[in-house]
């Protein structure tokens, strides 16, 4: 990268510039610098150049003029109704569902995991959610205390996440932790078939060939079989 100029960013007050591309666990990207003796990211998303955020502190690190992905915790299992009042707001939302094999021949969609719903918005919409819906008491952010900032999960990993998870095929698997044997595994992309344009980790889970997609900290999901000539390796620095 070369380097980095006031002119290229409107600013007339940066000190100093450190020219590296840096992603915070906030999922923001940009350009991290010196502002008046304390790191400051330039959001380098193409056009949205204007917008900084201070690292660093919690009630500014969570980039709340953005929207981006949210995982929110949920008491009592109430993320199907939390689902609902989301999406009455019109705020977007996940929740990751698998069949029922207790139900017998009336199986039905049930969360795959419990208390966790994916909510893609600005922090100030998701707040005043909160607020106004009374959900404060049962809703909570997942924090990174390592980072102080809420956590939040690119556009990308999600995609790549509701690709496989959306298909409700019976064969696709979720796993709540990912071992480093199944994290070791090429990156690739699917090039064909129902999950053309995926990206993620080829894994073999019950003898089958699969591409495993993870949200770090809080569940990964395997497709269903996938046929060798739909995969292309991503070259990597640790190809």
């Amino acid at each position: 990268m070369g380097i980095i100029t006031p002119q290229m960013f409107a600013y007339t007050n940066i000190k100093a510039y450190i020219c590296k591309d840096v992603r915070t666990p906030c999922g923001v990207v940009g350009i991290k610098i010196m502002e008046n003796n304390q790191e400051v990211l330039l959001d380098s998303t193409p056009g949205t150049t204007s917008l900084k955020y201070p690292l660093g502190r919690p009630k500014s690190t969570s980039a709340g003029v953005l929207k981006l992905w949210h995982a929110l915790r949920v008491s009592y299992c109430r993320e199907l109704k939390i689902k609902e009042k989301l999406d009455s707001l019109g705020i977007e939302n996940f929740i990751p569902m698998c069949w029922d094999k207790e139900t017998g021949k009336d199986r039905k969609l049930v969360p795959a995991i419990h208390n966790l719903v994916f909510a893609r918005a600005t922090k100030q919409e998701l707040d005043a959610y909160m607020e106004t819906e009374g959900e404060k008491q049962m809703t909570h952010y997942f924090w990174d205390k390592a980072h102080g900032c809420v956590m939040t999960i690119s556009d990308k990993e999600m995609d790549n996440f509701i690709r496989i998870s959306r298909s409700n095929e019976e064969d696709i698997i979720y796993l709540s932790q990912v071992d480093d044997k199944l994290r070791s595994g090429a990156k690739v992309r699917v090039t064909g078939g129902p999950f053309a344009g995926v990206e993620g980790k080829i894994v073999r889970i019950r003898k089958s060939r699969r591409v495993l997609v993870e949200i770090p900290g809080f569940l990964a999901v395997a497709s269903t079989f996938i046929r060798p000539e739909f995969l292309e390796l991503i070259e990597t620095e640790e190809n």
